[in-house]
């Protein structure tokens, strides 16, 4: 039976289960540079990524003697322009090869597995991704008879499973979590020496690629110059050997801390590697898992790091499809503004958003309390369109796929499922990234100045985004501490707030910095 192998982008496993009975006789393997995926704004440095790790995957597919069909997007032996789509790229391996088969993964994209399905008709089937730990079947028995979907209640059953810093059937250091020990900021002094993070030199594929892409797209946000991320799974293994030697150690006590000019800090920056597949979520997680053995590394990095992978990154999975598609129509506080041009340029006075703005579109990447609570929180406040930040984001980030960008931005980050993945919109003032970062000290603006010309943009979108959304909110006990302070406001001052912040949009609309 002769076999048509699809491979996206996001599967570049070389173990994955569907190439474990490759016969070379009657298989072959179909890749895609679908020119959908390069459209409409996709930051360069996320474009040389994929398509320079899908070749070197090609090459090396190839050098064990599987045939492999390859759309380029400069492929100039092609009669016909390169696909438009990766059900196109199929189809057309497909006409060549006559396949009884088309096997496809689970794809990282609910809509591109639609695709792929109905494209290739009776022929399809399906393979679940031993990639990861569990699958949606598995979450779907978990979320049986449940009211409410917890990450804790997902998790801990895993620990128990894989074993992994576990004594019997309870946790290391009779603790499940050690979040009260990673909230710690740099203070006053700033960041200790950290180790710089091991660059990729580009080879010749991946500069091919680089090429490709300027010549391709020149006004793709980001620049191809300083591309240094690993394409190649002995790449990724060097990059987890790096982390595990140099970072992991303070990984934990820092990963929520923030700090003006750095990009990595104490963060593994694995986690694009990862969703494409080029290393295994065990390998990384058993990695940890031995320095802590080993005394290398504290409990509370190991397991916090391990928390990161096996619980959230598996119940994002989980939840992602178990909602799709209904998920990404979600806008439960009915945000209906733009993002703002200023989040592709970085051009902006505030501080925090700068910084953090200017790692995403140097390197396509910033860590999760800045996507988080810098600028997941701005855009919330300010209003924006969830499904508008999720397009943003898997504009802009290197490690972002459909299944785990949607479900971190439309619930968790802006609240758009109305509490489905997280327990309340994660809201703020300037007060918490002073907290948690040098950064105010730099800006114009002042964290704890709601109106008038100094007045911290995100402090003002705060008050107003509790008393624009406040019926809604006092229907959340959690949110009640912060409904008492907001009762506590003078109306006039209230008012002079909601001007201040209703002003702040207005110039974002008309392209005016702020």
């Amino acid at each position: 039976m002769k076999r048509l192998i699809v491979i996206c982008g996001d599967q570049l496993n070389p173990a994955s289960q569907i190439l474990s009975d490759f016969d070379p006789d009657n298989d072959a393997i179909v890749m895609t540079e679908a020119i959908e995926a390069a459209t409409p704004r996709q930051h360069k440095k996320r474009l040389i990524m994929f398509f320079a790790a899908m070749r070197h995957f090609r090459n090396a597919r190839r050098a064990e003697g599987k045939q492999v069909f390859y759309y380029a997007l400069d492929d100039t032996t092609e009669k016909q322009e390169a696909p438009q789509s990766i059900a196109e790229g199929m189809l057309r391996a497909a006409k060549e090869f006559e396949p009884d088969q088309i096997c496809v993964t689970r794809t990282g994209d609910w809509h591109v597995q639609e695709t792929l399905t109905k494209a290739a008709g009776n022929r399809f089937v399906l393979v679940e991704d031993d990639h990861f730990f569990t699958t949606p079947d598995d979450f779907a028995k978990f979320s049986e008879g449940r009211k409410k979907l917890v990450l804790e209640d997902f998790y801990r059953p895993l620990r128990r499973k894989t074993g992994w810093l576990m004594k019997g059937n309870d946790p290391v250091g009779g603790q499940w979590n050690f979040d009260k020990d990673n909230r710690k900021s740099f203070g006053k002094e700033g960041p200790p020496l950290i180790p710089t993070r091991q660059p990729f030199e580009p080879d010749d594929v991946t500069r091919s690629v680089q090429a490709m892409i300027d010549r391709m797209f020149p006004d793709a946000p980001g620049k191809s110059e300083g591309f240094a991320e690993p394409v190649t799974p002995d790449q990724a293994r060097q990059a987890l050997k790096d982390f595990i030697a140099y970072r992991l150690p303070n990984f934990g006590t820092y990963e929520d801390a923030i700090a003006t000019g750095y990009v990595t800090l104490y963060h593994s920056r694995l986690s694009a590697a990862m969703n494409l597949h080029l290393i295994s979520p065990t390998e990384v997680c058993e990695a940890a898992l031995e320095a802590y053995e080993k005394g290398d590394a504290p409990i509370n990095a190991v397991e916090g790091f391990i928390r990161q992978i096996l619980g959230w990154r598996e119940f994002v999975r989980g939840l992602y499809w178990h909602y799709m598609p209904d998920y990404a129509a979600l806008n439960k506080l009915n945000a209906n503004e733009e993002v703002p041009e200023f989040f592709w340029t970085g051009e902006t006075n505030m501080a925090c958003v700068a910084d953090a703005l200017n790692s995403v579109l140097s390197e396509g990447y910033a860590h999760h309390i800045q996507r988080l609570m810098v600028l997941g929180l701005f855009l919330m406040q300010y209003g924006a369109n969830p499904y508008a930040v999720h397009e943003w984001h898997m504009g802009l980030y290197l490690d972002a796929i459909d299944w785990v960008s949607l479900p971190n931005v439309v619930g968790m980050s802006q609240f758009g499922d109305g509490g489905i993945m997280g327990t309340k919109p994660y809201a703020a003032s300037g007060a918490y990234i002073d907290r948690m970062s040098d950064c105010c000290k730099t800006c114009p603006y002042t964290p704890k100045k709601a109106h008038g010309p100094e007045a911290c943009p995100v402090t003002a979108l705060y008050w107003d985004f509790l008393a624009q959304h406040e019926q809604q909110l006092r229907k959340n006990p959690r949110m009640a501490f912060q409904l008492k302070n907001l009762d506590r406001k003078d109306p006039e001052e209230l008012a002079s707030i909601r001007d201040t912040a209703k002003a702040l949009r207005n110039k974002c609309a008309r392209g005016t910095r702020i």
